[in-house]
């Protein structure tokens, strides 16, 4: 079973946490949402390990998330290991998206963040990754917009 981590209530299944969002947004009807999925991975001698973090942030007021790491047999390539975060993000977003049109929340999108930018190593990745996201119905934020990927996420892939 996939447990995510929520750092204020430990070990949670995707239902618990979908349950919590709603039961945070619904706390303060006054303020602004935005649901985030963003994954991460750090190379290791024999493995990769990928975290996949999902926040929801009451704009202005703070965020609660939560997160899940997993070990996969070691990746060499970068541009493998972009496109393995990103196809991890685009799974649990299409979950969580069904998970909330289930419990009656329809009309809260999810944001996907890459852990790619226009500078650096990932610079050559950006097109293909956004066009990757943006296909599957989800918006797509890189770097320095990429928080969900590059802060959260990251945290927890050392």
């Amino acid at each position: 079973m996939e447990l995510f981590t929520s750092p204020s209530k430990g070990k949670m299944s995707l239902k618990e946490v979908v349950m919590d969002i709603l039961d945070y947004v619904c706390e303060d009807t006054s303020y602004s949402y935005k649901l985030i999925v963003g994954s991460d991975s750090h190379p290791y001698e024999n493995e990769t390990c990928f975290v996949s973090a999902i926040i929801i942030h009451r704009i202005g007021k703070g965020a609660r998330y939560y997160y899940h790491k997993q070990n996969q047999k070691r990746i060499n390539s970068l541009s493998q290991r972009i496109f393995t975060e990103a196809a991890l993000s685009l799974d649990l977003a299409d979950r969580l998206s069904t998970s909330l049109k289930e419990n009656g929340q329809e009309d809260m999108p999810v944001e996907i963040h890459l852990d790619v930018g226009t500078h650096g190593a990932t610079r050559e990745l950006v097109k293909e990754v956004i066009g990757m996201v943006v296909g599957s119905g989800f918006d797509a934020r890189i770097k320095p917009d990429a928080s969900g990927a590059s802060k959260v996420a990251d945290r927890y892939t050392k």
